[in-house]
């Protein structure tokens, strides 16, 4: 006779104003914690990455994984990716994830009926998504004949495209020929956008708390490396914050050195004043759910009916390049930051349900 496994997976919803369903995630079994927060679906099913983070406490994880949530939804909207917006954390260090707790985590989301769709983010690869999977369809960007795998290139080009913008509207001319672009970050997305803007003739600073990667990564494309202390004041062109969010702050932003700040990082400003700070001290801002939304077009590709199709994913994340520059026009008419010019425009779309999914996903990596 077969024995009967209990299942001690737990989903508490937590009650937070402005968010539509939160949920505290729990399995004592196998040490999982976690959270997943839906701030708003009014387009469609939330899409967003599952981060691994070895947070001290509940609180802070559940304050980081509100800010993503949010900014997933003005990342969805402002790029017409025709998605909610939704993020989650799981409360542990990544070198020391297991893959029950992946699995339970993956029960979680199944649990909520495809309300929530995962993907891979900071903590958390293409192969531990893979493994969730073993427990849901509700997952996207796995290693797969069917799926869009690791979307790292397709965000670095979009902040390319982005810093292109940038460039077109400080300058008058989109080239990265000859700019200094300090880079603070060389993770996987860090080192495309390093040798996007490489290739086509961009001098670069380039740091991060993996100072030795940093290091070789800086030999390699005749760089200047400097410690993460350092780079904020670098003198250059364009700041690229590529790692973590919070980076500019009242604290940084003094000892800004550049015209730009355009980079991969999630909710690079600490809080909504930061935009005007940046906007009074004449420094032009890139959003970073605008500049950075590559990643989710990517993955969602492979949610339409036909599958797939990495062509058309970088004629759409192009379209970036165009987002900004509207955006950049509507703060100075608006004589507000790029950043509220930007949340005004989601709101918009998002009240008039402008983009509002009319189809349901096709999860073809089920079919594999």
């Amino acid at each position: 006779m077969e024995a009967v496994v209990k299942d001690t997976l737990e989903l508490e919803e937590i009650s937070l104003e402005g968010y539509d369903k939160v949920y505290k995630v729990e399995d004592a079994s196998v040490g999982l914690k976690a959270i997943i927060c839906l701030h708003n679906l009014t387009l469609g099913p939330a899409l967003g990455g599952i981060r691994i983070q070895p947070y001290e406490t509940f609180e802070e994880a559940l304050y980081d994984v509100k800010r993503l949530a949010m900014g997933m939804t003005y990342k969805s909207a402002v790029s017409r990716s025709r998605w909610g917006g939704g993020k989650s954390v799981i409360m542990a260090d990544p070198k020391f994830k297991t893959e029950e707790q992946l699995r339970a985590f993956g029960r979680a989301i199944d649990r909520l009926g495809g309300t929530y769709i995962g993907a891979e983010d900071v903590g958390c690869s293409p192969k531990d998504v893979k493994v969730i999977s073993k427990e849901t369809k509700y997952v996207v960007g796995l290693e797969s004949e069917k799926s869009s795998g690791n979307p790292s290139c397709f965000t670095a080009w979009g902040v390319y495209r982005g810093i292109q913008a940038a460039l077109q509207k400080v300058y008058g001319s989109k080239s990265v020929a000859g700019k200094v672009v300090a880079i603070q970050g060389v993770g996987s997305v860090g080192t495309f956008l390093a040798d996007m803007l490489f290739w086509n003739g961009a001098k670069l600073i380039l740091s991060d708390v993996a100072s030795e990667k940093a290091e070789r990564l800086a030999k390699q494309y005749g760089a200047k490396f400097c410690s993460p202390e350092e780079i904020f004041s670098q003198e250059c062109d364009v700041l690229a914050p590529c790692a973590l969010g919070g980076v500019i702050n009242p604290l940084t932003i003094d000892k800004l050195n550049c015209k730009i700040v355009a980079g991969a990082a999630n909710n690079q400003l600490l809080s909504e004043f930061d935009g005007e700070t940046l906007r009074e001290k004449g420094i032009l801002y890139a959003p970073d759910f605008v500049i950075n939304a590559g990643g989710l077009i990517n993955v969602s590709s492979e949610l339409n009916p036909e599958g797939y199709n990495p062509v058309e994913v970088r004629a759409k994340i192009d379209g970036i390049y165009q987002y900004l520059l509207s955006i950049f026009e509507e703060a100075e008419r608006s004589e507000c930051s790029t950043d509220k010019a930007a949340r005004t425009i989601g709101d918009h779309l998002i009240a008039n349900k402008i983009g509002l999914r009319d189809q349901d996903p096709c999860f073809h990596h089920c079919t594999v």
